[in-house]
This record gives structure tokens, C-alpha cells and sequence, in this order.
């Protein structure tokens, strides 16, 4: 006997005759339900749901079928097809009636009863008009049994029992209801149409099918492709069924009307909107019936409206139709009429919409077709070229009622050429919206979703790049499979159901408190501009517009008309409020649209837990600088930076575009900008745009921007590693060259950066007692590789480096790391980090540590600083002595040829390379013949050259002497340099040759020294008394520095007399001293020239004004001169008291006018033979006579007879009558002449070299100058030997006697 059923298992058989949402909710109660009560609460609400199948079954209305529709001779085919099938796919032409009749046909086979029909429509004018026609052919009210559901419109209920809706509202709806247990069976319409939502919710069915068996599909399309429906819904190996409703009752003609046609030889391109316009007129010209004509957009609907209007066409109505027109609007093209029509739509008529009463067709074969460019990574309109399906279908739109006629406005070769279908949408957009939700579902990687058509590679990455650059997605899965997951952002992107942009900017806007204001922005982007900018009234509606402009920002200007149409609204009555709108260039459609929308979008929001603000938001710079930080934050690949002056903007990757000249920063473009869309038509145009400060970008996009270092480098004003940073945003350069902490970017680099420039090489300034000390020991250390000429001594940079290295922990990476770390540690290891010498110096340079390089030089009591410069190349190369200014004159110029201890053998090497080489090849290898030698003498107690002559003279057996040398091409290292230098220590003058310094400096020693001993000068006067002058001391000592300066008190010849200065040297001394003693005599013995000149002729008076001195008066001042000089040497010299130069002036007075007068006596003979002598040179050419012209310039000269002395005056003449005799020699006389030059230069070239040799106050001895007056005898005797001379004379002897006075 068999059992009954158990309660439990006959409720669950209940439940399939329930509604499928109510069947699984109450079948999930009672697989939870544990008890009697459970399951009686759970059978009361099977009763009530079993009683809402039945209203709904009772609600089917009638169903009738118009016998005129294609479709209805299909009615039995497509019933049989969906009653066996779970998909089928019903393929018929437009006009078959299959979008209104196979509701009904499901309606008949009891579909709609236990859930909704489902009627999915590519856009919203299809979905509400279908549904009125279906509930007007159902005899039903809309809203009741049939409804329809688009954005912000809802009018359907609980009873309805077919639903038209737009297919993106499917789609939003498969969030909330992932298995669609709202419906039984779903109508995707218009198929061929391939748009994103439809190849998306096409995707998602087929693997919803397999979870619910119950749920029929039924897709309809065009004859476009319906195979590839097919295939897509395959099961069990075979695919869908396809049912075929013809549509077309009448045949069409096609006739073609290029724009471009040939004129004679001319090719002519006509204007579209006149070609359209002679299209019309011409089927005007047709028997009875409608015109439809396809249009790209608005703005050529409007064109060509005003176009057909000025041609005056009678009974003609001209109706717009496209998707943005009221409901009222577009119900005009379906209600009944008299006369002709004219209907220009745009591609919305082409599929979705059935026209009545069209006839004729015009095709200009173009439409704007949304198309991602995946090199800008924008979304472009461009109109493009139509396909041949398209254009098919819109010829089809004619024949309806009667023969029709379709004027294609392009070629029937262009036709042939074109592709055969429109590129589904999902291969030419953006997929982030799809991807988005996807990914909120959990479908999985969309390269797997089981698409109609795969998408393109590129366009999903770049639909994840936009997500990823909205901070949507994140890009670790746990599992390859799953594809990316969403952050918290992402989550709340997906939630918000616009453009994942548009909610980016209100995710970031509802977080900166800005939301009131992202609302009414982002509203606004998502409709057409409610402003209007007609052809003929531009200027005004420009003008009207110009109100509502924001500086820098076009974005704010919907801010302003939001407020403005705010307060219009509350002031104005509806009708008032239209009239301002149509008045003021504002679309009152578009602004009802924009409200629906923004209350809309409020409403999501709030259900979200948003905080919308109901206070009005102030103007100022601040809220506008947070505004579009939020706006920014959806734009992040939507901005740009000017090149220079010009007006193109550098965008992502590499972009370029411009502002749109609409905007209002076309005309004053700022540096950086974004742009709500960048849209490619003749150019890339960057449309409703704001000024932007590129570090918002770096702060809205971490996860973007790449960042690159450069030139990691230690700072010591930082104390720390820095680097310059660069910071790009897909290619925008952010930031340039901003200086970074590195510290925190390369630890290890930063690190080493920090050892090596703040511990080695002491670029910090701190406090550390270590440092200090290390820094000395090392600076101890170079300095003796200065003085040692030497690398090696110092241990190099990596050595320090790893002593530091081996000591430092790994993580200190600057200063702040390294205080905080040696606080403590220096309380435990306090020598840790102390240098000793072997950590500085390398083991082998013991050799230099000791007294070798010293550091000073001592002469004496004196004592100078030695300094020491390794700098091959450099002027201060080697050893430098440091003299005080103020010793100079003190300093001999003996030793200093020695160098120091360290350098003799390296210089007494030098020198030996410098013998000629007939004498160096006998002392070679020059380093052992210089040690050798050098270890035989004592340093310093002779000059440097005569004592290796001595030595390598005996070591090489042959004789070497000190002039074989040559000093003067030695390296500079090895030449002693001389500084003199201030009290201060500064740096005055430096040489080579301590004579020549003392020229250099001669002033400033002498000052030096006269400051040093102030007290023991007096000024000047022109006579010499106690009061005066007083007496002089030989010397007078000072102390200067911590050493002896002695000052040498001397009568000195100045402007106003003589005074009494304190000298620097001996040398000076006496020179000045006979100076100033000579002057004071001068000034204290007057004598007359007339006394002078007494008794001498005119003739004799006038010889003697023929002079070099320019006037006799200066002749006779050089006698007098002389005179003075003369007596005073002869009567013991200079003298230094008042009563000794008293008793000199007794002496002058009595002897000078008869010395003056025995001078001019012997002046007179000079002066008549240089008379002669000039006469004789007049006009005398060659070397001969320019010998004679440089000798005679010589011998007679202004102060000539000073200069003279009296003892060589009577020479002179004879000097003179040789000079004459030689010239009037020549020409007979030249072999002779010519060898006596050579003799002469050779005896110059000695004496030249004897004067360079000495010290320049040893070039005025007597001894010296005698050499000078014995080279003029040699004269005498080489050109006019029967002159004689006082004593025996050649060049020989000359030659001899230079060599004695350079030995002496």
C-alpha cells in the first residue's frame, strides 16, 4: 500500500506552480522551516501566493492578432518554437510586427504568469512607444497589464504582465536580481542592433540558462546575421532555432544621387544639406505618401528643417524625430494627417520605430557612430559611412504601404564597398561601465564572459586601465580565474548607476563635502546641453550665455544656471517659465531632463547614506578649488598641460588637442587643464574644460603616476641623500625636477651617499667630537702628500668608507638616522668610529713622517711658514715660502736654491739633466751621481749649482761649472716660490725670484717698515736742523709678529723738501741718503748760472744750449749736480747730524763754483762731438750706423754728466771721434766693421748674463760699470785704433774680466 506524500514534500510540489521569484523565496523558507508552525506559515503563504498566479492568470487579456502584420501568418510557427525551445531567435524585417505581436503570441502560450514577460528596447522612445501599442491593441491601460520602465520613468506594477524597458535597465536590474526571477521570459529586441548592454545581457543569459530551465528567451532581430544568435545559444550541440517573418509587401526602388558628379570636364562636389533638400523635392514630385529622411544628429536636422522651409513647400509638414524630443513631439510622426509629410530623424527610425505612412526614403548613408579611439583612449562621434545591413534596413522603411522609392545620396559603387554589417558596439567603445559591473557580479574575467562577439584585446584593457585609473579595481586576485576584484571605491562606483566617471566625481565629492554642487555638474554632463546655440540667433544666445560664465572653469558655469533657473522657477508660473526659457536660448525639455536626472541621482545617493547639503554652497575659491578636485578625480587621463605659448595642450600618451572654441577658456587657455570629454572631429577637442594645478593630479592618482629619480646626491643643507624626482601622469609631465628626500627610495644607495660624502669626506656640519678629530688626522695626512709629491700616502676614499661601513648600522641613511643612533651608542663605544694613524695612512709612507718636509724655513733669527701644493701644471706647484711684507727687505737671497731635505736629490737630479750633453752623458744615471753628490756637501753654505759643479766634477772626472746649469728650465715644483704676504696673512705678490719680489713689493716693504717704526721719521723741509731732521740712527728695531724687523732710518728726497724715512734695507739706505744729503746741499749752496757762464762768447754760450737736456739751465743743474756729489763724496759721504752737515756746506760753498766751473769745461768737447757725430749720421743707413745711433743714445742723454762722473767726461770725446771715424770708414771698411760687431755682440751677450746674475743692487757697482766703460775702449780700439786707449784692451780681456766679477 503505498504511502501518502509528507507534508514537507507536498508543499514543495506547490511551488512550481508559483511565480519563480515567489517559488525559490518561499522554497528557501521551507528548507529552513524545523516544525509544525514553520510549515503552516509557510503553507498560508503558498495559498496567498498561489492566488496571485491566479489573478494573473485571470488579467490575460483578449488577444487578437492584425491579419496586415507579417508576423501573424508566423503566429504558429513561433508559438511551436518557443513552446520546444528555451531560445529561439525570430529574424524578420522592420515592419513585420514582430516587436508588438510575439508579446502577445508568449501572452497565448501562458507566458507572464508566473513571472514577467520581459521586452528589452535599445532606447527609450522605443520602450514607451511600443508599450502604448501593445496596451492600445491589448485594449489596456498603460501601466496596467502591459508597462513599460526606462531611466526615471517607471510605469508599471505587480500586476503588469508585460514590461517594455530599455535594455540598460535589464541590466541594472540583473544587480539586484542575479537569476531574474522577476521574469519567465525575456524579449530582446532589435538584437542586430549589437549594442554594449545588448551583447552584455546576450552574454550573461547564456550562462543563466543552464540555472534556469524554466526561463524562456526569445531574440528578434533584423535579417542582419540571425546565425551568429544562433550559434551563440547552442545547446545539446545544436543551435537555436531561427524563425523568418518577411516584412516588406511592396517592392522599393533604390535610386543613387551621389553628392559628387561630373559636370563636362569638371567634377563638382554639391552641399549635402541642398542635395538633401533636391531629394525631397524630387519625391515630393511622387505619387502620395510620407518622406523619411535620415539625419546624423540634431544640428542637421535643424539645418535641413530650415533648408526645406525657405523653399516655400505647400502642404508640406516638416517633423523632427529623434530620441531627445518630448514624448508629445514624437507622437506627432504617429498620429494621422493631412497632405504630405516630411519626417527627418536620426537612426532611430531606422529599427526601432515603424513610421506609418512612409513611402520614401532619403539616405545620405551616414550616422554618427560612437567609436573608442584606443590611441587617445577617448570615445569619438564621428559621422561615418553607414553599413550595407544599415542601409538596407532604412530602405526598407518605405514600402509599407505602396511601392516606394529610396534616394541614396552616394554611389552604388560606394554601396558595394562598404562593410556588410555595423562593427557591433562592444568592438568600438569603452568597456570599463561593463567591466565594472561584471566584476560586481562576479561573472569572472571578461575575456572569458561568453560574449556574442569577443571584444577586443585592446578595448578590455583599456576598459580596465580606465578602472584602474578611476582606483576601481585592484589588480592582486587571489585566483587567475576570478579576473580583478573591486576596492571599497570600486564597490561604490558600481553602486551609483552612471558613467563610471560621472560617479568617480561624486564618490570624491561626497568625501571633500562638495556633493551638492557634483550633482547638479555631474546631471548636467550626462544630458545634452540644456543651452541652445542656433545658427541664425548665435550671437544673442551667446550673449544671453556670457551671464553664467565662470573664469577658468566651464564646469561652474552649470553651477551658476542651476541657481539662476532655481530662482526663475520659484518666481515664475510654468508657462512664464517656459517663455524664458525659449527667450533666454535654454531647452525647457532638456532643463526637466536635467532635474529629473539630478533628483534622480540625489535620491541614489541618499539611499547610498550620503549627506546632500541643503545649504546653499558659497562661491568662493575654496569651494570651487574642491569642486574640481572632484571633478578631476574622474578625469584623470582627461588632462593637459600648453606647450609654451601655444594653444595645443599635451594630453595622455602622448595626445594632443585643443580647447573647444566653445568654451570659455578658448581664448585665455591656462598652463594646465581637464576636460569632461576629449572628442575627435577635424582635431582632437578637448570640450567643457577647467583650469587645474597639477599637484591635484598627483594627489587624486598614487596608484598612477609614475615616479623617476635622478641624481641621487648628497645635501649638505638637508643632511640627508636627495634626488630630483620626476612625476608623470600617462606622459604629463606633474613635476620636473622637485628634490626629494632619497632616503626612504633607495636605502642603500642613500646609505652609501651618507658614508661617503658626510663621513669621508666631511660634508656635514655637526658637532661630533669623532668627526672633528678624524677630519684633522685626515687633513694631517693629505698634507703630507702635498709636501711629499706622493698618491699613496693617504689611504683612499673606499678604504674610510669601509671602515665606516663595517661600523654603521644598514639602516642609517642620513643625519637625523645617525644622531639618533650615535646618542646612544657613544655612551657604550665612544671610540668606535675614532680614526687612528694607520687608519689614514697607508704602512709604506713611514719615509715622509719626518724632517724631511719641514714647516718653515729659518734664516737666522728669521723664521717663514713653508707651505706645500702636489698640483703639477699650477703656477704655485711645490714648496712655497711665506714672507711677511714687512721682512722682506731682511731676507737673503742665499739657500733657497737648496729646497727642502725631501726634494734635493729629486732636484739635484733636475739639474743634471739640464748639462749640456756632452757633459751629462759622463754623470749618468743622474739619480745616483745626485745622491752621491749631494751626500758630500753641506746644504746650504754655498749656492746649490757650485758645489754639485765641484762634486760631479770629481765623481765624473771632467770639469763641470756652475753656468752649465741651467736653473731656468726646472720644473716650478722645483723652484722655490716667495709670497709676500700683509699682517693679515692675505696674499700680496708671488715669484719664482725673491729679488724680483722684493720689485714688486719694494713700496709696500718699505711702508711696512716705516709703519713698524713711525716714531723715527720726521717730514720734509729743505733745511737740515736739530728741530728738523735732527740726527739719524743707523738702524732702529722693531717687533713685528713675534720677530725682529730693523728699519734703516735714511734722508729721503720728497715733494717739499727731504725727510726722514725709515727704509728696508742697507742698499736703499745709502742710495738715498747720498740722494737726500745731495739735494739739502743743493738747496743750501746756491750758485748762478751768470757766474757760471762768465766770460764765455755767444758762440761758445750757444754750443753749449745745443745739449740733450733741453735747455742750458738743465745742463748746468747736472754740473752743478755732479759738483755737489763730487765734494760730499770727497769729504766722507753721506752725513747723519745737523753740525756734519754743517761743516759740509762750509766745504761746498768754498769749492763748488770752481768744481762747476772745471765740469762745463770739460762738457764743451762732448757737446762739439756729438755735434760732429750727429752731422755725420744724417742720412747714414745699415746696421753700422744703427750700432752708432743706439751708442751715441747711450753716452749723451738728459743727466748724462751725473751719470758720467768727472773722471770719464774727457772720454767722452774720444768715444765720439771713434764712433765719427767708423762711419767714414765704410764702405772700405766693412769686413773689418763686420767683425768687430760680432766681437761686440759676444762681449755683450756676456755682460747681458752677468747682469741677470746679480742682484739687481749689485748692477750699479763701480766695479760693474767700469766693465761698461771698458766695453767702449774695446769700440776705440775695434774702428779707430790710432785714438789709442788709456790702457790695453780686447775682447778677451773684456770677456776676463766679466768672468772675475761673476766669480766674486
Amino acid at each position: 500500500m503505498p504511502t501518502s506524500p509528507s507534508p514537507r514534500s507536498q508543499l514543495t510540489s506547490r511551488l512550481r506552480e508559483l511565480t519563480v521569484r515567489d517559488a525559490y523565496r518561499i522554497g528557501q523558507n521551507l528548507d529552513r522551516a524545523r516544525d509544525d508552525a514553520a510549515l503552516a506559515k509557510i503553507t498560508t503563504e503558498i495559498e496567498r501566493a498561489e492566488l496571485t498566479v491566479e489573478n494573473r492568470r485571470a488579467s490575460v487579456p483578449e488577444l487578437t492578432y492584425p491579419e496586415s502584420l507579417p508576423v501573424t501568418t508566423r503566429r504558429g510557427d513561433i508559438a511551436a518554437a518557443i513552446a520546444a525551445h528555451q531560445v529561439v531567435i525570430v529574424a524578420g524585417e522592420t515592419g513585420s510586427g514582430k516587436t508588438t505581436q510575439i508579446p502577445k503570441i508568449c501572452l497565448e502560450l501562458g507566458r507572464g504568469v508566473r513571472g514577467v514577460i520581459g521586452h528589452t528596447q535599445p532606447r527609450r522612445i522605443a520602450a514607451r512607444t511600443v508599450a502604448e501599442r501593445i496596451a492600445e491593441e491589448l485594449g489596456q491601460p498603460l501601466g496596467e497589464s502591459v508597462g513599460y520602465k526606462v531611466r526615471f520613468t517607471d510605469q508599471s506594477s505587480d500586476n503588469t504582465l508585460v514590461k517594455l524597458m530599455t535594455d540598460g535597465i535589464l541590466l541594472a536590474e540583473i544587480q539586484r536580481d542575479r537569476f531574474l526571477r522577476q521574469y519567465d521570459t525575456l524579449i530582446i529586441d532589435e538584437a542586430h542592433e549589437r549594442s554594449l548592454n545588448i551583447d552584455f545581457i546576450l552574454g550573461y543569459l547564456a550562462q543563466l540558462l543552464p540555472r534556469r530551465p524554466d526561463l524562456k528567451i526569445i531574440v528578434t532581430s533584423a535579417t542582419i546575421d540571425p546565425e551568429r544568435f544562433a550559434e551563440h545559444f547552442r545547446n545539446a550541440g545544436a543551435p537555436a532555432p531561427i524563425v523568418e517573418v518577411s516584412g516588406r509587401t511592396f517592392p522599393v526602388e533604390v535610386r543613387y544621387s551621389p553628392l559628387t558628379v561630373d559636370v563636362g570636364e569638371e567634377t563638382v562636389d554639391r552641399d549635402p544639406v541642398d542635395a538633401t533638400c533636391d531629394a525631397v523635392q524630387e519625391l515630393l514630385h511622387e505619387p502620395e505618401g510620407d518622406v523619411l529622411v535620415f539625419l546624423s544628429g540634431e544640428r542637421e536636422i535643424r539645418d535641413t528643417a530650415d533648408a526645406l522651409r525657405d523653399r516655400a513647400m505647400r502642404g508640406v509638414e516638416i517633423l523632427p524625430l529623434y530620441a531627445r524630443l518630448s514624448a508629445a513631439e514624437q507622437h506627432r510622426v504617429f498620429t494621422r494627417h493631412t497632405g504630405r509629410r516630411v519626417v527627418l530623424s536620426t537612426n532611430v527610425a531606422e529599427t526601432s520605430l515603424t513610421v506609418p505612412g512612409i513611402r520614401y526614403v532619403v539616405d545620405p548613408g551616414t550616422a554618427r557612430i560612437s567609436r573608442y579611439s584606443v590611441r587617445t583612449k577617448v570615445q569619438r562621434l564621428p559621422i561615418e559611412p553607414i553599413s550595407q545591413a544599415s542601409a538596407r534596413q532604412r530602405a526598407g522603411r518605405c514600402g509599407r504601404v505602396a511601392d516606394g522609392i529610396c534616394i541614396r545620396l552616394y554611389s552604388e559603387e560606394d554601396f558595394d564597398s562598404r562593410p556588410e554589417f555595423t562593427e557591433p558596439e562592444i568592438l568600438r567603445t569603452n568597456l570599463a561601465s561593463v567591466i565594472l559591473q561584471m566584476t560586481s557580479l562576479g561573472l569572472g574575467r571578461i575575456e572569458k564572459f561568453p560574449f556574442v562577439e569577443a571584444p577586443d584585446p585592446r578595448a578590455i584593457r583599456d576598459g580596465l586601465g580606465l578602472l584602474d585609473e578611476l582606483g576601481a579595481i585592484d589588480h592582486s586576485p587571489k585566483e587567475v580565474d576570478t579576473g580583478p576584484t573591486l576596492t571599497q571605491l570600486g564597490r561604490e562606483l558600481a553602486g551609483l548607476p552612471v558613467d563610471p566617471r560621472m560617479a568617480r566625481m561624486l564618490v570624491e565629492a561626497n568625501r571633500t563635502g562638495c556633493l551638492k554642487d557634483m550633482l547638479i555638474i555631474v546631471s548636467a554632463l550626462s544630458i545634452q546641453d540644456v543651452r541652445e546655440r542656433p545658427a541664425e540667433h548665435q550671437q544673442a544666445a551667446d550673449e544671453k550665455h556670457a551671464r553664467f560664465a565662470v573664469e577658468n572653469s566651464d564646469f561652474l558655469a552649470y553651477r551658476a544656471l542651476w541657481n539662476y533657473l532655481r530662482e526663475q522657477r520659484d518666481e515664475l508660473s510654468s508657462n512664464q517659465f517656459r517663455r524664458m526659457c525659449k527667450s533666454e536660448f535654454l531647452h525647457y525639455l532638456r532643463i526637466r531632463e536635467w532635474q529629473d536626472l539630478h533628483g534622480q541621482l540625489r535620491q541614489i545617493t541618499r539611499g547610498l547614506g550620503w549627506t546632500v547639503s541643503d545649504t546653499v554652497a558659497s562661491d568662493t575659491v575654496a569651494s570651487d578649488t574642491t569642486v574640481h578636485q572632484a571633478l578631476l578625480a574622474g578625469l584623470l587621463s582627461h588632462i593637459g598641460v600648453r606647450e609654451g605659448d601655444k594653444r595645443d595642450f599635451l594630453g595622455a600618451r602622448g595626445s594632443k588637442f585643443a580647447v573647444f572654441p566653445g568654451s570659455s577658456l578658448f581664448k585665455k587657455p591656462p598652463r594646465w587643464v581637464m576636460a569632461a570629454e576629449l572628442v575627435e572631429t577635424s582635431r582632437l577637442w578637448a570640450r567643457m574644460g577647467a583650469r587645474i594645478e597639477p599637484e591635484w593630479a598627483e594627489k587624486l592618482a598614487p596608484h598612477l603616476v609614475k615616479r623617476a629619480y635622478s641624481e641621487p646626491h648628497w645635501s649638505i643643507k638637508r643632511e640627508a641623500a636627495m634626488a630630483y624626482e620626476r612625476v608623470t601622469l600617462y606622459g604629463i609631465p606633474l613635476v620636473t625636477k622637485r628634490p626629494v628626500n632619497y632616503g626612504p627610495i633607495d636605502t642603500e644607495v642613500s646609505r652609501e651617499l651618507f658614508i661617503r660624502h658626510a663621513l669621508v669626506q666631511g660634508e656635514w656640519r655637526t658637532h661630533h667630537a669623532f668627526f672633528r678629530a678624524n677630519q684633522e688626522l685626515r687633513s694631517d695626512a693629505e698634507e703630507l702628500e702635498q709636501r711629499a709629491r706622493r698618491r699613496d700616502i693617504v689611504v683612499d676614499d673606499d678604504a674610510l668608507f669601509a671602515f665606516y661601513d663595517e661600523r654603521v648600522p644598514a639602516t642609517i641613511v642620513s643625519a637625523r638616522h645617525f644622531d639618533r643612533w650615535w646618542k646612544k651608542t657613544v655612551r657604550t663605544s665612544p671610540t668606535m668610529l675614532d680614526f687612528d694613524r694607520t687608519t689614514v695612512v697607508n704602512t709604506d709612507a713611514a719615509s715622509v713622517l719626518g724632517g724631511e718636509y719641514p714647516d718653515a724655513w729659518r734664516q737666522g733669527e728669521l723664521q717663514f711658514a713653508l707651505t706645500y701644493q702636489f698640483e703639477p701644471g699650477k703656477d704655485d706647484d711645490g714648496v712655497t715660502v711665506r714672507i711677511p711684507v714687512a721682512l722682506l727687505a731682511s731676507v737673503s737671497d742665499v739657500g733657497f736654491d737648496w729646497l727642502v731635505p725631501g726634494m734635493r736629490q729629486e732636484l739635484a737630479a733636475a739639474l743634471i739633466k739640464t748639462l749640456p750633453k756632452e757633459l751629462r752623458r759622463n754623470v749618468v744615471p743622474a739619480p745616483d751621481y745626485a745622491k752621491v753628490a749631494l751626500a758630500a756637501v753641506r746644504p746650504r753654505s754655498e749656492p746649490l749649482t757650485f758645489a754639485l759643479a765641484r762634486e760631479l766634477s770629481r765623481l765624473g772626472s771632467t770639469r763641470i761649472a756652475p753656468t752649465d746649469f741651467d736653473p731656468g728650465s726646472l720644473p716650478t715644483h722645483l723652484k722655490m716660490t716667495f709670497v709676500g704676504q700683509d699682517e693679515n696673512g692675505r696674499e700680496l705678490a708671488r715669484s719664482t725670484s725673491l729679488p724680483e719680489l722684493r720689485r714688486m713689493l719694494g713700496a709696500r716693504a718699505s711702508s711696512a717698515v716705516a709703519r713698524a717704526a713711525a716714531d723715527s721719521e720726521r717730514a720734509p723741509t729743505t733745511r737740515w736742523t736739530s728741530e728738523t731732521l735732527g740726527t739719524l740712527e743707523p738702524t732702529v728695531t722693531r717687533t713685528v709678529g713675534g720677530q725682529k724687523v730693523t728699519g734703516y732710518p735714511s734722508l729721503v728726497s720728497e715733494n717739499g723738501g727731504v725727510a726722514v724715512r725709515v727704509l728696508s734695507s742697507p742698499a736703499a739706505q745709502r742710495v738715498s741718503m747720498r740722494d737726500g744729503t745731495r739735494r739739502l746741499l743743493l738747496d743750501a749752496v746756491p750758485t748762478s748760472s751768470k757766474s757760471i757762464l762768465g766770460g764765455r762768447t755767444n758762440s761758445q754760450r750757444l754750443a753749449l744750449g745745443q745739449n740733450p737736456h733741453g735747455s742750458l739751465d738743465a745742463l748746468l743743474d747736472d754740473c752743478r749736480t755732479l759738483a755737489v756729489d763730487d765734494i760730499m763724496m770727497a769729504n766722507g759721504g753721506p752725513v747723519s747730524s745737523p753740525d756734519a752737515f754743517s761743516a759740509l756746506v762750509t766745504v761746498a760753498r768754498a769749492q763748488l763754483p770752481a768744481r762747476v766751473a772745471r765740469i762745463v769745461r770739460a762738457v764743451e768737447p762732448v757737446l762739439a762731438a756729438t755735434a760732429r757725430l750727429r752731422s755725420v749720421l744724417h742720412g747714414a743707413t745699415g746696421d753700422p750706423a744703427d750700432d752708432v745711433r743706439e751708442q751715441l743714445d747711450s753716452l749723451i742723454f738728459p743727466g748724462f754728466v751725473f751719470e758720467t762722473g768727472e773722471n770719464h767726461l774727457p772720454d767722452l770725446p774720444r768715444y765720439l771721434q771713434a764712433a765719427v771715424e767708423r762711419l767714414e770708414a765704410l764702405p772700405s771698411s766693412a769686413n773689418r766693421d763686420r767683425v768687430g760687431m760680432d766681437a761686440l755682440d759676444r762681449v755683450y751677450a756676456v755682460y747681458e748674463a752677468l747682469l741677470t746674475s746679480v742682484p739687481e743692487s749689485r748692477r750699479t757697482t763701480p766695479a760693474i760699470r767700469e766693465v761698461a766703460w771698458m766695453i767702449e775702449e774695446l769700440r776705440v780700439n775695434l774702428f779707430a785704433q790710432k785714438l789709442g786707449t788709456p790702457y790695453p784692451v780686447s775682447e778677451k780681456r773684456v770677456r776676463r774680466a766679466i768672468e772675475d766679477l761673476r766669480r766674486s
